[in-house]
C-alpha cells in the first residue's frame, strides 16, 4: 500500500510538474487563456486562466489560474494551479484574467472574479505569495475594485483585465476595464487605490489592455471590436495622449475573444495570445470560443518604434532565448 501511494504521488508530481516543448498552442493537454508573462530570475513565468468547458456550447467555466515556466521559451514546465476563485472569500467564482508583478521579493496576483452580491457584479482582487509559483493569499480580504465604484457602462463586467505598470521612479498604475478603458494609481503598498480612476482615449476599445515601454515609447495594446483583434497606441508619457496605430494582431482563429501580454526576454521581444485551435483528441471537442489555448510569437519593432504586424503561427518559437 505504501508503495502505490507512493507511486501516485510520484505520477502527481509528474504531471503537475510536466514538460512541453514550445508549438502553438503551447499546450495540449490542457486548455489555457489570458497569459500574463512576466519575467523573473533569468525565467519567463506565464500566468493564465484555465478553461474547463466541456463544450463550446457552455458559457466559460474557469476556476483556478495556472502558472507555466521557461528558461529559453521553447521548453516549458508546467506547474499546475497557484489559486481559485473562491480563495476571494468575497468572491463567487469566476477565474478571469489576471496580471503578476514582484516588489521586494513578493509577488502581486491582481485578478478578476465575480463578487458575491452584496457587490454584485465582476470585481479586481489582489493576492501574494513570497514565490512566483504560490501558494496565493487574498491580501486585502476585499476587492480591490467592485463594479459600483465605476459606471461607465451598463455591463456589470466592465471592471476586469487588470494590467499592471510600474514606472522607473516606483509609481504604480492599474489599467483595466471592459468597453470602457481605465486606469489608477496605486498606493505604495500595491494593494489600495491612490487617487481617482481615469479612463483613456482608445479607439474601438473592448478588454485585455496591456502596457510596456520599449526606448522612448509606451505602447498600450488591447483587444478592439468584437470579434476580437488586437490593437494598440503609442506614446510618450503613461498619461498619454494615445496615437492610435491600429490592428497589431489579427483574429485569433475559432475565438472571438484574445487576450495579448508582451515581454522582453534576453535580448528578443515576444507577444503571448489565445487562440480556439487546439485540435479535438479522440472524444473530445476540440478548442473553440470556451475552449482556448495560449500560443507566443516573436515581436518585432520598425525604426519609427511602431510594431510589425504580429503573424500567427503553428510553430510559434523554435529559437531557444540565450
Amino acid at each position: 500500500m505504501k508503495f502505490v501511494k507512493r507511486t501516485l504521488a510520484a505520477a502527481a508530481t509528474a504531471l503537475l510538474c510536466s514538460q512541453a516543448v514550445a508549438k502553438n498552442p503551447l499546450f495540449d493537454n490542457v486548455f489555457t487563456a489570458d497569459p500574463a508573462a512576466m519575467v523573473h530570475d533569468g525565467k519567463v513565468y506565464l500566468y493564465t486562466g484555465h478553461d474547463e468547458s466541456p463544450s463550446n456550447n457552455v458559457f466559460f467555466q474557469m476556476h483556478d489560474w495556472l502558472v507555466f515556466s521557461s528558461e529559453d521559451m521553447v521548453n516549458w514546465t508546467q506547474h499546475g494551479p497557484i489559486m481559485k476563485a473562491t480563495d476571494f472569500k468575497w468572491a463567487k467564482g469566476d477565474a478571469w484574467a489576471a496580471h503578476m508583478i514582484e516588489r521586494d521579493g513578493t509577488f502581486y496576483f491582481y485578478t478578476t472574479v465575480r463578487h458575491k452580491d452584496d457587490k454584485p457584479g465582476f470585481a479586481i482582487g489582489v493576492a501574494t505569495s513570497k514565490s512566483p509559483l504560490g501558494p496565493f493569499v487574498d491580501a486585502r480580504g476585499s476587492a480591490l475594485v467592485t463594479d459600483d465604484m465605476t459606471k461607465h457602462t451598463p455591463n456589470d463586467w466592465d471592471d476586469i483585465d487588470p494590467a499592471i505598470w510600474v514606472e522607473e521612479n516606483g509609481d504604480t498604475y492599474m489599467f483595466f476595464g471592459n468597453l470602457m478603458p481605465k486606469y489608477v494609481k496605486l498606493k505604495d503598498n500595491l494593494i489600495e487605490l491612490d487617487g481617482e480612476i481615469k479612463t483613456l482615449d482608445l479607439p474601438t476599445f473592448t478588454e485585455a489592455l496591456w502596457v510596456h515601454k520599449k526606448n522612448e515609447y509606451y505602447y498600450v495594446t488591447y483587444a478592439c471590436e468584437f470579434p476580437e483583434k488586437i490593437c494598440y497606441s503609442m506614446s510618450k508619457s503613461i498619461h498619454g495622449p494615445w496615437e492610435f496605430k491600429g490592428v497589431l494582431n489579427e483574429l485569433a482563429g475559432n475565438s472571438e475573444t484574445n487576450h495579448q501580454s508582451v515581454i522582453t526576454f534576453k535580448g528578443k521581444d515576444y507577444f503571448f495570445y489565445h487562440t480556439g485551435s487546439l485540435p479535438p483528441k479522440p472524444g473530445q471537442e476540440s478548442g473553440g470560443r470556451f475552449r482556448r489555448s495560449v500560443a507566443v510569437e516573436e515581436m518585432h519593432y520598425n525604426e519609427d518604434g511602431t510594431i510589425q504586424r504580429i503573424h500567427m503561427t503553428t510553430e510559434g518559437v523554435t529559437e531557444p532565448a540565450k
